[in-house]
């Protein structure tokens, strides 16, 4: 008998997740209704074009929809050191509150400002806003990050104050004039960049794919018997971070902190004990539901890094919106649907007008294999 010759699986590199996008494709405001978006169903090619409002007709009987129920806070903040020189801070993360009113934040500033400064915020304490004091870079000496302690009028949290000075952290490619305090859309914003379930505060960024689901949506899929339940993964701004180096094995991931609950625990084994299938909502409940498959924690941190090839242990079907190229959640969806697939479906959607990223359009996958 003849031997096959070995076909190794393929190297990929950041140029292969790469395409052409027009810049009118990129939706900047959402649809008028959250389900009346488009929904191109890939789970077979050729792709079928749809309304999002179908979504329940796609599923089955004792199939489980799992979604992030993070809530996106009022992160941006934008103030002045005590120069006078303008810098914006993206909080991050708030640190545990036995460390105090500390947090965790990106800065943008032309020179920073050396550890112990004291920089003003949304005006400085002394005119209704609050001073921020750099205590060290984070997580060590050489961190992307800062940690600043925040000092408010009657000590209120950090929680408090970006409620009361922040800004909604829309993502760079949305335009918007925040700075300057008469952004037209900010009422819109505070409503449509906030999934209808949203719960737990922490995100920097919204999961976007369930951003279409509403209170119709929802009431379809309990009255086709399909369970829902939650899990939740703080969106960091790294979801944003670009892939710089060719070798994908070289990129280094950011870390987010994830919960799932034993009410989701249960609900998974019901799917599995039924026969039902897993249906994922966004690539942040994908991360978070293979990360607890791997690591056997309910709670903690990941930075688990998703590429063609990953072996997934929990999700058969995901819905997700488009993506930005040469981005990690391409990787994502390209591992889970395989990669010429996911690729038909991009040309497809760019030739049809489908909207893309954050406030865009939305595709269900299918688990490449299953």
């Amino acid at each position: 008998m003849t031997e096959l010759p070995f076909s190794a699986p393929r190297a990929f590199t950041l140029s292969d997740f790469d395409f052409a996008l027009p810049p009118e494709r990129i939706a900047q405001h959402p649809a008028t209704e959250r389900s009346a978006s488009r929904l191109l169903d890939g789970r077979s090619l050729p792709p079928v074009d749809r309304i999002f409002k179908d979504l329940p007709g796609l599923l089955q009987p004792g199939d489980l929809l799992v979604f992030n129920d993070t809530r996106v806070v009022k992160a941006r903040i934008f103030g002045e050191k005590a120069s006078g020189g303008k810098l914006e801070l993206l909080i991050e993360r708030v640190l545990p509150s036995g460390q105090g009113n500390e947090v965790v934040a990106h800065m943008k500033v032309s020179k920073k400002p050396q550890s112990g400064s004291t920089i003003h915020m949304a005006g400085g304490r002394k005119r209704g806003g609050f001073d921020a004091t750099l205590l060290s870079r984070w997580p060590d000496d050489n961190g992307p990050l800062f940690r600043f302690a925040l000092h408010g009028p009657a000590g209120e949290s950090p929680w408090e104050l970006m409620e009361r000075h922040g800004h909604l952290p829309l993502p760079p490619y949305i335009e918007r004039q925040q700075h300057t305090g008469a952004d037209p859309n900010a009422d819109q914003d505070s409503q449509r960049y906030q999934t209808v379930f949203a719960r737990a505060p922490g995100a920097v960024a919204a999961p976007t794919a369930a951003l279409h689901f509403d209170d119709t949506v929802l009431a379809a899929l309990a009255a086709r018997g399909i369970e829902t339940a939650s899990v939740t993964l703080h969106v960091g701004a790294g979801t944003f971070q670009p892939v710089k180096t060719e070798n994908l094995a070289e990129h280094r991931m950011h870390h987010e902190w994830y919960d799932v609950p034993l009410a989701t625990l249960a609900a998974l084994e019901r799917c599995r004990q039924r026969g039902g299938r897993v249906v994922a909502v966004g690539t942040t409940t994908v991360r978070t539901l293979e990360s607890w498959a791997r690591s056997g924690q309910t709670t903690g941190e990941t930075d688990i890094f998703i590429t063609p090839g990953f072996g997934f242990r929990v999700v058969d079907l995901l819905v997700t919106n488009f993506h930005l190229p040469k981005s990690t959640l391409m990787m994502l969806v390209s591992a889970f649907a395989g990669y010429e697939q996911v690729m038909a479906l991009y040309r497809h959607a760019i030739a049809q007008e489908y909207r893309f990223f954050s406030y865009g359009d939305a595709m269900l996958l299918r688990r490449c294999g299953s």
